[in-house]
């Protein structure tokens, strides 16, 4: 099954991360799919950047956003 997730890069108590399309099997900082787009939830206000296309695409191909993606993705629209 795919999953549309979030992939944490950044340093210890600085979060930054990849929005993401990947298994549902593989770890979560392991192999990807396709990045898709990025959070950084350690400016004010917290900054979104999708590609709005590949996620319908994604989505439409069957791939299950995460509730946090879900959340992340009305908020960017």
């Amino acid at each position: 099954m795919v999953k549309i997730r979030l992939q944490r890069e950044g340093a210890k108590k600085a979060p930054f991360y990849h929005i993401v399309v990947a298994d549902s099997r593989s770890p979560r900082d392991g192999r990807i799919i396709e990045k898709i787009g990025t959070y950084n939830p350690m400016v004010e206000p917290s900054e979104i950047k999708l590609d709005k296309a590949k996620v319908e695409q994604w989505i439409k191909n069957g791939a299950k956003p995460t509730d946090t993606v879900k959340k992340l993705i009305e908020k960017a629209n």
